[in-house]
């Protein structure tokens, strides 16, 4: 597993990479704000923004794309249950337009700033101690998580032929479940032996 599988491009040599972390913090808070309480003239404005920031901050434009569809699937899930409702259509276009630009932000966002001078930023405007130590362990504990489920998937592949099934693959998710709350529990132990509170 690539180490840094989340922001890749977060430590550029671009404009965009140059601005201070919480300029780019409170931009982003601002976009997602704008195309929240706005319409239709305002969010093409967005999104031309949106693009001309990702040419400035030169990530790679297929890179961008297959993140941003990474998350599609649960912009759509979620816009979907507004076809059920009077102007339906209309109610699905709007979300998914909202959460498709947001979701764009957001991923320039972390890959344009590092994780750790985002979380500088959070604390130093007074977050509480204790969501700013959460956010990092989980950013630093993912990448465990993600390696372990590859590992996971390999002795699987080592094992069998057969290709994966809903079965095999709700089995595997229950393991890393397993796996991953009594590795939590060790950190945890090992945490407070060392006197953390």
């Amino acid at each position: 597993m690539r180490a840094d599988f989340l922001d890749r491009h977060s430590r550029g040599t671009s404009p965009i990479h140059q601005l201070p972390a919480g300029g780019k913090l409170a931009g982003a808070v601002l976009i997602v704000v704008t195309v929240v309480l706005t319409q239709w003239p305002v969010w093409l404005g967005v999104a031309g923004l949106l693009i001309g920031v990702a040419a400035l901050s030169r990530v790679p434009v297929g890179f961008l794309v297959k993140r941003l569809l990474w998350f599609e699937p649960v912009v759509l899930g979620m816009a979907i249950l507004s076809l059920w409702q009077p102007g339906g259509v209309e109610k699905f276009t709007t979300l998914v337009c909202r959460s498709t630009l947001c979701v764009f932000t957001m991923i320039l966002l972390a890959n344009t700033t590092p994780f750790s001078r985002l979380l500088h930023v959070v604390q130093q405007l007074r977050v509480p101690a204790i969501f700013v130590t959460t956010l990092a362990l989980l950013y630093r504990y993912l990448f465990v998580l993600v390696d372990e489920a590859e590992r996971m998937q390999r002795a699987r592949q080592a094992r069998t032929y057969r290709r994966t099934r809903w079965t095999v693959l709700a089995t595997v998710i229950g393991q890393l479940f397993v796996r991953s709350t009594e590795r939590a529990e060790r950190i945890y132990a090992a945490m407070c032996a060392r006197g953390w509170k």
